[in-house]
């Protein structure tokens, strides 16, 4: 049997980005990946670069294949092609893995129960083959023509490859050049070629040995050899096949409205709608102690200039609403992020309380490796990224609002989230892109 006979790729769907936690897969096969991973790439900017890569949703979806690990890698404007080719086991050598693996019963009823034992690891050290990347094993390949090698491209898919094998470590196989069905299958073999050798041993001559007469007696009755190991081994229902990969995404909708009118502005209103609804509702349900209080002008001016669908309607605002014109368009970004709380966020700075203070920052510590973790700088409710031209900032609504800083101000720069983790992640995926 060739090498790669039967080991058809397998597609997998791109992960969502994630908001911050740990890049390493936590399963033990996960995590025995990346440490090899990480020894064979000691170099720690490169995979500092690829754990915060592989959690901003930018990598599409993975196709695992004998020897072969690839994926489109969407940078900003470009997208490349990134790969990592591992060695492919030949049959020799798998051979001899199997051959090791039965003689060890445990870890050949796991294998065969559809199981990837911990232990296996013992096995492939016994036959000295490689199931984990080694020094020589493992390349990357990328578009990106990146100074660093590897790339942050090409350790973001190393990483997001120990996330599939928290569900399937089946794929360490995969990639050596053998599908679990092949695994298996290739293993039962063995476990009947040893078996149909025991027999042949077993036979010799017809004579037995008759322990009290210490001596051979010709013709006597033969121990038959024990195979109800190998008879349960194949009495056992077939591993199930591999699922199939996702359909793909629908066709994309047509560039230009069927209708003739745009959406844009439909949007902008109907969620100014929703928000000023969200208010009154928190209100009916207890949320508040009295109804919200009608728009003042100024933050009606920032509600107009964030809402209307005509964009002359934002140039006489600015013109006339008595500030710069460069607050206007301040408020009227925050006013789309968040409606009125949004807006108090962007000009009422505040202090929390030390309680609410405390709690953010034990969720950031469990969220993020220490070594990941950016430094902060806390001046009431601002958390200035140091450095980095970002800051979050703490709503009086209990959500965190992302800013960036352009030309000397702080603009708002996305929608809120209740959990500063991942707010601090969204912030840290704008870092990547300026």
């Amino acid at each position: 049997m060739s090498e790669a006979q039967g080991s058809d790729a397998r597609g997998f769907p791109a992960f969502a980005a994630r908001r911050g936690g740990r890049a390493r897969g936590q399963s033990f096969w996960a995590a025995q990946w990346a440490e090899a991973v990480e020894d064979v790439w000691p170099e720690e900017g490169p995979l500092k670069k690829g754990r915060a890569f592989a959690r901003t949703g930018r990598i599409g979806p993975i196709t695992v294949s004998p020897g072969r690990v690839a994926a489109e890698v969407y940078g900003g404007e470009e997208t490349y092609t990134t790969q990592l080719s591992l060695t492919v086991l030949d049959d020799d050598e798998w051979d001899l893995l199997w051959e090791r693996t039965a003689d060890r019963p445990a870890e050949t009823e796991a294998l065969l129960a559809g199981d990837l034992p911990e232990d296996l690891l013992e096995a492939v050290e016994d036959a000295r083959v490689r199931m984990l990347p080694g020094y020589g094993d493992l390349d990357a390949d990328c578009g990106c023509d990146a100074l660093d090698h590897p790339c942050p491209h090409a350790t973001a898919l190393a990483y997001q490859l120990s996330w599939l094998l928290d569900t399937d470590p089946w794929l360490l196989l995969l990639i050596r050049g053998r599908a679990a069905g092949e695994a298996v299958e290739e293993l039962k073999s063995a476990l009947l070629m040893r078996a149909l050798a025991g027999d042949d041993e077993e036979e010799g001559d017809g004579d037995s040995y008759d322990e009290e007469a210490g001596e051979e007696t010709p013709g006597g009755p033969e121990q038959a050899p024990d195979d109800s190991f190998q008879r349960a081994a194949y009495a056992r229902p077939a591993a199930a096949l591999p699922v199939l990969p996702p359909l793909p995404d629908p066709p994309a909708a047509p560039e230009e409205p069927l209708t003739g009118i745009e959406a844009d502005p439909l949007d902008r209103l109907a969620a100014d709608a929703a928000l000023r609804a969200r208010e009154l509702l928190a209100y009916v349900h207890g949320f508040g102690a009295a109804p919200p209080e009608p728009l003042d002008d100024w933050q009606d001016t920032a509600r107009l200039a964030a809402t209307h669908p005509d964009p002359r309607v934002a140039q006489r605002l600015r013109a006339g609403c008595g500030r710069p014109g460069e607050d206007l368009d301040r408020a009227a970004a925050a006013w789309r992020t968040g409606g009125r709380a949004a807006l108090d966020v962007l000009e009422h700075p505040w202090a929390p309380p030390g309680q609410q203070t405390a709690r953010a920052r034990t969720a950031l510590a469990a969220a993020w490796e220490a070594e990941e973790l950016p430094p902060v700088d806390v001046d009431g409710n601002h958390w200035t990224l140091t450095g980095r031209g970002l800051q979050l900032r703490l709503g009086r609504d209990g959500r965190w609002y992302p800013y960036r800083r352009r030309d000397g101000l702080w603009w708002p720069a996305g929608p809120p989230s209740a959990d500063p983790a991942e707010a601090l992640a969204d912030l840290m995926g704008l870092a990547d892109d300026m």
